[in-house]
């Protein structure tokens, strides 16, 4: 079973999309600021990993960046999945921002659930 990393700050959220993608067989693990994303993404070894990019304690941006910069982790597909570009003019979070992170994939909120599962499933398969 593959396993993929939620981290996200809005509670709700996280965890509707870890019933999602548990229902489509995925074991979800969820963290609630990027430094807990940071730990969990050490200890637990994810498939995957869904970021939120705007999240207290370190945001989504900086996780990816030290993701990728890790040689242990650097291989774990990473989706960025935000509102950055809802609140752009709120926010001094850019969409360049996040491409400018290796995240391998950049996913506006708010997303349907089948778009979501899609892409998913496209970055595990390519990974392996």
């Amino acid at each position: 079973m593959k396993k993929i990393l939620m981290v996200d700050d809005d509670i709700d959220f996280a965890g509707a999309v870890k019933i999602l993608l548990e229902s489509k067989d995925y074991e979800v693990v969820l963290a609630h600021d990027g430094k807990e994303g940071l730990e969990k993404a050490r200890s637990v070894n994810p498939d995957l990993v869904i970021l939120d990019v705007m999240m207290p304690e370190m945001n989504g941006y900086d996780v990816c960046v030290v993701l990728k910069a890790d040689p242990k982790l650097c291989r774990i597909p990473v989706i960025l999945l935000t509102a950055v570009d809802q609140v752009m003019f709120k926010t001094s979070y850019t969409k360049q921002m996040g491409l400018m992170t290796e995240a391998d994939d950049y996913i506006a909120k708010p997303v349907e659930s089948a778009e979501l599962v899609k892409r998913v499933e496209d970055l595990i398969r390519s990974s392996t």
